[in-house]
């Protein structure tokens, strides 16, 4: 067993809080913003038989179709976290923008459009199809910087709502949390359900709901 003395244990820590002043940096201002997540079902699985060129391209394929429709959206994209795409939207700062609300509804309404068309350009390459799900919602979120990033970073308990609600979604469907339902509820053209009330230490009884286009 390797024993640490205290003094070298004072200079671990020391070096660390002065590194973590370095590399990572807080805006300290909180804004409410639309967010979202498109994340692959069983990409594991799904890869596990795929060479490196083949498993790369596959992600590749299906993360820059996702990020092409959020930036067609108005949508600013995050980072990709492994086979998923964190993105959220700067003009739903303001709740009464209600053209940059519709536009982040429809950036996931365009993703589950696509999944025919993804899934013939992956089968040309010979790649398995792919199947997701797309969560979102609207909250307080916080911006950071970090010296190996190139953009900002979001933060906050929207961002991990949103990643925990994200495994409600059936495949290839969306699903919307109860903040954001409160703003968009009145949108003509969708048709929502409620299908669970998330619990967790932030808020309780949180409603979920599937947002689908209301074709009459």
């Amino acid at each position: 067993m390797i024993k640490f003395h205290k003094s070298d244990t004072d200079e671990q820590i020391s070096k660390l809080e002065i590194s973590s002043d370095n590399m990572i940096s807080f805006s300290e201002i909180y804004k409410s913003y639309c967010l979202g997540i498109v994340d692959i079902v069983s990409s594991t699985k799904t890869t596990a038989g795929l060479g490196k060129s083949k498993m790369g391209k596959y992600y590749s394929i299906f993360l820059n179709l996702m990020a092409s429709i959020v930036k067609e959206s108005g949508g600013a994209v995050v980072k990709n976290i492994g086979d998923s795409l964190l993105y959220y939207f700067p003009e739903t700062s303001d709740t009464l923008n209600r053209s940059a609300f519709a536009d982040s509804l429809e950036c996931g309404m365009k993703m589950i459009d696509v999944h025919y068309t993804l899934n013939s350009k992956m089968r040309e390459e010979g790649l398995p199809n792919v199947n997701y799900r797309i969560s979102s919602d609207h909250g307080m979120i916080m911006m950071a910087t970090s010296i190996n990033s190139i953009g900002e970073d979001i933060f906050g308990p929207t961002v991990n709502v949103c990643a925990k609600i994200n495994s409600l979604a059936s495949p290839n469907t969306m699903v919307i949390g109860g903040d954001l339902y409160q703003i968009v509820k009145s949108f003509e053209g969708y048709r929502f359900e409620s299908i669970f009330e998330y619990h967790n230490g932030l808020k309780l009884h949180y409603p979920v709901y599937t947002i689908k286009r209301n074709i009459s």
